[in-house]
């Protein structure tokens, strides 16, 4: 089978190459990257037919480009692959002896399993049933096992110096609510002020308001506020002062903070406490024993929820954890007992690999944390439209396909009216980075014929791409030019649309 895909695909390969020197745009596509101010030199694009040999448009293919957050196809239909769309995470809640007459003497471990997705209600829900099964008073530490992934000592002001943007929240095996405190602001205009709460509260994190309303359109009503964090990966002091528009209505802002184990004891003991419980001791990280009995278990979503939330929100955080974890199981699913922790070193290789034995070129691929919210990573457009193609054919179609955003109507494609002509039509990807520009997915003609789409764009003009992007998906959903099927010389349309994409 593997041998079979990688000569399909390394077909593929080489047709795309043999159009490199003759690659034609239609008029519109290059029309609006000329207004864009962009030069086809910093465009890569492949169109090409899913049951077809041989693209429609090949610009650029093999060119190495940052293809930002469409990464995430890599990382995710790899997982869907490596480990299937049922799989789970699972975080137990151990002892080393069974609680007594509503106490349990000694510590309580919490193991973590790499769960992209642990959130404070899943939290709640397995500290109910420590409840239901007689735990009232923990007389021990709270004892965090992290030891699944490999530690590391990650910087989350490296990328933009945004240290408390949730999206630069770094993987962790025991990674909780994403990490991230919700701020709600609610403006009450009769009293000119403006009530702020956090979610959830935890006790070390203290929030200092001093916000009043103001009168004039909401616009960017962040900017109209000052904020200021005080303190470390223990405690932190939050202060929001200047003022609100209560035109906004409603408004959420989240932040990013304290390091990952303060934060999980932090909303422990918040959730702990709601529920009549008692901690004792303080906070503690090691191993869990190996004769430790499971008092509860936090079971995640399916593997497919998990990608359908990374690919249409775009979700950096997730795409991060997911990928780091690959290297933490084997492909049955099972904790990989052969190493000590997963790295980000061995799920790259495990990717590369994995893409080989798909038949996927990974010559040109750079791996850094499988997000596409790194600087290094690169990927050219005829590698991607080849994983499209393998994708189409593979038993997790479905899986992948439904998570990516579709045209005019979910995810982040939502809002974008340009495309409304193709509702339901086009599902992609898109990714987006200072001087960054992709989109790659699937769109489907009237008459049925679906095609691979692939469109990377590295260029200080990047940003104002949409119209060029747009037109080239319009122009394969309303008026695609011939197809030649897999075996086939046979063609369905003509040609006489295209123009030289060049200049």
């Amino acid at each position: 089978m593997a041998i079979a895909a990688a000569g399909s695909a390394m077909a593929t390969l080489a047709a795309i190459a043999g159009c490199a020197q003759a690659e034609t745009l239609p008029s519109t596509v290059a029309n609006a990257l000329r207004e864009a101010g962009i030069p086809t030199t910093a465009a890569s694009i492949v169109v090409q037919a899913v049951d077809s040999d041989r693209p429609l448009v090949a610009l650029n293919p093999d060119l190495a480009m940052n293809p930002a957050s469409v990464m995430k196809l890599v990382s995710t239909y790899a997982a869907l692959h490596l480990l299937g769309p049922a799989w789970r995470w699972n975080t137990p809640l151990l002892a080393l002896r069974p609680p007594r007459e509503g106490n349990l003497e000694g510590d309580l471990f919490i193991r973590g399993g790499g769960d992209p997705k642990l959130t404070a209600d899943a939290l709640r829900d397995a500290l109910r049933t420590l409840r239901s099964r007689g735990v009232r008073d923990i007389r021990g530490d709270l004892v965090l096992d992290r030891s699944l992934f490999e530690a590391a000592d990650i910087d989350p002001g490296a990328f933009d110096q945004e240290p408390t943007r949730p999206y630069n929240v770094g993987p962790d095996p025991l990674l909780a609510q994403f990490k991230a405190v919700r701020f709600q602001f609610l403006p009450d205009p009769e009293r000119g002020s403006v009530t702020i709460t956090a979610d959830p509260p935890l006790a070390a994190i203290e929030l200092v308001a001093n916000v009043r309303t103001s009168t004039g359109p909401c616009a960017d009503w962040r900017a109209q506020l000052a904020l200021t964090v005080q303190g470390g990966p223990r405690s932190a002091r939050v202060s929001f002062d200047g003022a609100l528009p209560a035109s906004c209505g409603e408004r959420i802002w989240y932040l990013g903070l304290l390091s990952h184990p303060e934060f999980f004891h932090a909303l422990f003991r918040t959730l702990w406490t709601e529920l009549g419980g008692t901690l004792a001791g303080t906070l503690r990280e090691g191993r869990t024993p190996s004769d430790a009995r499971i008092l509860a278990n936090i079971e995640s979503a399916s593997l497919a929820e998990a990608v359908r939330d990374i690919n249409k929100y775009s979700n950096n955080v997730m795409a991060r954890q997911l990928f780091l974890g690959l290297s933490a199981f084997d492909p049955t699913g099972a904790m990989d007992q052969g190493f000590p922790a997963a790295s980000t070193m061995r799920s790259a290789r495990r990717v590369e690999t994995w893409l080989r034995m798909r038949g996927i070129d990974t010559r040109s691929l750079v791996l850094d944390n499988g997000s596409g919210l790194s600087r290094s990573e690169r990927m050219t457009a005829a590698s991607l439209a080849q994983l499209l193609l393998d994708a189409w054919s593979s038993n997790v179609m479905p899986e992948f396909i439904a998570s990516m955003p579709i045209a005019s109507i979910d995810g982040t494609l939502r809002n974008r009216p340009s495309l409304r002509s193709m509702a339901g039509d086009a599902h992609l990807k898109t990714g987006s980075l200072n001087d960054v520009r992709a989109i790659a997915g699937y769109v489907r003609t009237p008459d049925g014929q679906r095609f691979a789409v692939v469109m990377i764009v590295n260029h200080a003009n990047a940003p104002r791409v949409n119209a060029a992007q747009d037109a080239l998906l319009r122009w394969v959903h309303d008026a695609p030019a011939p197809t030649t099927p897999r075996g086939s010389s046979a063609t369905r349309r003509s040609t006489s649309t295209a123009a030289p994409g060049r200049r």
